[in-house]
């Protein structure tokens, strides 16, 4: 389980397969391991049975062994495409099912009927939940241009009004990324976009001294084979262009080799339902920002994943369904 939502990624898996009746390993990610072993800790105190959970204070190199050993049925995974790569070939050399939820870089699209008021502030929310650092967040964001010239004078004006400091702070908007390594990736990410021809549109900002900072900016116009178009960016970067009708948002957001989330602001009908049948992502949200809700199925496609966690259909991810004819 990855470090972003150390508490929650792990009770969205637990919930639904110790309710199928499995028993469950953590392996989370080594910089949460202290939250790791208080959701051990949770589950016996809760009263669940000795070891029906366990945290497992491994490195990366023992989970290999840990998916071959016989006891152990099936795997789920929330993190990179590199971890799923390697964890799915593992579990299919040993034809053990396997559940993917993987990273994301989702379209927000915005039409000429939408509530701008609602649009833009559920884009700038998106993009700065937890810093940035969230897989379901809006990352690329396409306007349509009877629209556009306003949306994005409203949506710099909101990102440079946003304030970067102490996250215990009430008045905090955004706070330090995770680690000075994520924050120089993302760094990098912005650079590239701009020598392949992205435009910054938010101002530069003083930031406070020692800690993983990173300024939330807006970049325009990035082209194709750039980070901006196909890559996902984990921080408060937001990729913006205008577009000039709804088959050309689509088509935008579908180039993209992630598929987890997708959201439309519409109050066509018809753009509606062709936005819900054509985008190529596990979730369309209309009119609200992509959100984990455990009364819904939740997953992605392409390289986002595959396989469904919560709901119904998180309970019956990892049990063995069996036909049963009584003569």
């Amino acid at each position: 389980m990855p470090w972003n939502f150390p508490f929650w990624q792990v009770f969205r898996f637990a919930a639904p397969a110790l309710m199928a009746g499995n028993v469950g390993l953590l392996k989370h990610a080594s910089n949460v391991w202290r939250s790791a072993l208080n959701i051990e800790d949770l589950f016996r105190r809760a009263g669940f049975p000795e070891a029906v959970f366990q945290t497992l204070l491994i490195g990366a190199s023992a989970v290999e062994g840990v998916i071959r050993d016989p006891r152990v049925k099936a795997v789920t995974l929330t993190g990179s495409g590199p971890a799923g790569r390697s964890v799915a070939a593992t579990a299919g050399e040993s034809l053990k099912p396997s559940l993917l939820e993987l990273g994301g870089s989702d379209a927000f699209i915005v039409m000429p009927s939408a509530d701008l008021d609602k649009a833009v502030a559920t884009a700038v929310t998106t993009r700065i939940r937890n810093n940035g650092q969230s897989c379901i967040a809006g990352k690329r964001f396409f306007v349509h241009e009877a629209i556009y010239g306003d949306f994005r004078d409203r949506f710099v004006a909101a990102f440079d009004a946003l304030k970067v400091g102490d996250p215990m702070q009430a008045d905090t908007d955004v706070g330090p990324l995770a680690t000075v390594k994520i924050r120089d990736e993302l760094a990098e990410q912005v650079e590239r976009s701009l020598a392949g021809g992205a435009v910054r549109l938010t101002h530069t900002r003083t930031l406070p001294g020692k800690g993983a900072w990173f300024a939330p900016a807006i970049l325009a116009d990035g082209h194709a084979g750039t980070p901006s178009t196909d890559e996902e960016m984990f921080g408060p970067v937001a990729n913006l262009w205008k577009v000039t009708s709804l088959d050309d948002a689509i088509a935008r957001a579908n180039r993209s080799v992630f598929g987890l989330g997708s959201a439309l602001f519409s109050q066509d009908e018809a753009e509606i339902d062709r936005a819900v049948r054509e985008l190529e992502a596990g979730n369309t949200f209309v009119n609200s920002m992509v959100a984990s809700d455990p009364r819904l199925p939740f997953g992605g496609i392409k390289e986002s994943g595959y396989g469904r966690e919560l709901a119904a259909d998180g309970l019956r991810a990892f049990v063995n369904r069996k036909t049963v004819s009584i003569a």
